[in-house]
């Protein structure tokens, strides 16, 4: 227990009608995310527990527990649906986690833009959405039980990220409302750009309590698997297929031979020792994808329709980080890394130089004017060092890897600090008391 009896008195006393957690067995699954796919975070964070978990209602209510907190100088890490894997909403310095999963009102939909509170499942906003004609535009691999918010706080891209990029691009967010950590915590409403102070900032820098997000024309979206002789064939595929600006598609997931073993409901479907491409591709774009399909010499090995698709496990369930979770299930020695190859080329290389030691799959996506491989390749995990020797290697190469293995916003995300996230900080979290330990640069400020 890391809070003085005073703290404890001050939120029993003033937070009294708030719902508040401190059983143990719940304390423990609301302070973890899926940190466990890296060996790295597993020893680091392992221990780490909140001291209480307080799920607000509202936003006033969400004020309420800020301004306690700042009294009181207690830390507070924001939780969504715990679905991320960097250790993002675990709170290093004990203190309160605060679960927004009941702050969950879609206050409406119209004209391709959605507001939302925080805790919004995407797939309850997606369902909400398709009726008027929309859909959202990306989402992870968790979109059955993942939240906006925390996709907002804590990812990055998804599926549908080849169409529409990703979470930081512009427009891709429109507006949130945050709640500060300032002696007198105040909402602030941030629009346009200013969306980017708290975009991908794990909570170090306000509690987003609603957001505005644009959304795109939903599409009946056929699901498909193609195989192929090799991978690389399969790989330029990929990207043929990505770079198809008349085909809608919202998934290109390409898989090399050994990864498929993992998917224990596909093995029927892809034979032994070929690549598999995984998608989703719009229905009115069907005749045209099969030409594609053709000139690589792919064979369409399953199909189902729009309809059928909706029903039970999406092929969705089987790409991205969900990948690295059937994975795992088999043999939990695998850890995984996080790559931008930003071309085939790149991929071949790498393909051929690290052989059996990394499996390899690509999720195709935009970034900025162009759609690149990008992939989630599994890594038979040996040692810290060599996992390190492996991603220096990827870095000498030219390929640009968020690190998985690093809880903080800068090594497993942008990579750099972020001077506009840092100086929003130092304006609303003067205390350091959100989600601390998580933004490097803070800490460098501190210690100057």
């Amino acid at each position: 227990m890391s809070l003085s009896p005073t703290q404890i008195t001050s939120l029993d006393r003033d937070l009294s009608t708030l719902e508040q957690i401190t059983e143990p067995q719940q304390l423990t699954k609301l302070s973890l995310d899926y940190y466990h796919f890296s060996p790295i975070l597993t020893a680091q964070l392992a221990e780490k527990r909140a001291d209480r978990v307080i799920r607000p209602r509202t936003e006033a209510e969400v004020l309420q527990v800020a301004k306690v907190c700042v009294d009181q100088r207690i830390p507070l890490t924001v939780r969504g649906a715990g679905t991320g894997n960097y250790g993002q909403c675990i709170p290093l310095e004990g203190g309160i986690v605060l679960d927004l999963s009941l702050m969950n009102q879609i206050h409406w939909v119209k004209s391709g833009m959605a507001c939302v509170e925080p805790g919004v499942k995407l797939a309850a906003l997606d369902k909400a959405a398709r009726p008027q004609g929309w859909e959202i535009r990306m989402y992870p691999s968790t979109y059955r039980t993942a939240t906006i918010g925390g996709f907002i706080g804590g990812g990055s891209c998804g599926l549908g990220s080849v169409t529409y990029g990703m979470l930081s691009d512009r427009g891709n967010l429109n507006a949130v409302r945050v709640v500060t950590f300032e002696d007198q915590p105040q909402v602030l409403e941030l629009r346009g750009d200013a969306v980017q102070q708290v975009n991908h900032a794990y909570g170090t820098n306000g509690i987003i309590t609603q957001l505005e997000v644009p959304l795109a024309p939903a599409y009946p979206w056929a699901e498909l698997i193609v195989t192929f002789e090799d991978f690389m064939t399969a790989a330029r595929f990929g990207q043929s297929l990505g770079d198809a600006a008349g085909i809608m598609k919202k998934l290109v997931s390409i898989m090399a031979p050994p990864t498929t073993r993992y998917f224990a409901p596909l093995q029927d479907i892809i034979p032994a020792g070929q690549a598999a491409a995984l998608l989703m591709i719009a229905e009115s774009s069907l005749e045209a994808f099969q030409d594609l399909v053709k000139e690589f010499g792919g064979t369409i090995a399953a199909q189902k329709t729009a309809e059928e698709a909706s029903k039970g496990t999406s092929l969705g369930e089987f790409t991205w980080n969900h990948t690295t979770l059937h994975a795992r299930n088999i043999n939990p020695n695998l850890t995984y890394l996080q790559v931008f190859y930003w071309s085939c080329d790149r991929v071949e290389q790498l393909y051929q130089h690290f052989g059996d030691e990394l499996e390899f799959h690509l999720e195709f996506l935009r970034v900025g004017d162009r759609v690149i491989p990008a992939g989630l390749p599994l890594v038979h995990y040996t040692t810290e060092a060599r996992l390190n020797e492996i991603i220096d290697y990827h870095n000498t190469q030219g390929a640009s890897i968020a690190n998985p293995h690093d809880y903080t916003i800068e090594g497993g995300g942008s990579g750099h600090e972020n001077p506009e996230q840092l100086a929003f900080k130092q304006r609303v979290d003067p205390y350091g008391l959100m989600n601390p330990g998580k933004m490097r640069a803070w800490a460098s400020v501190q210690n100057e």
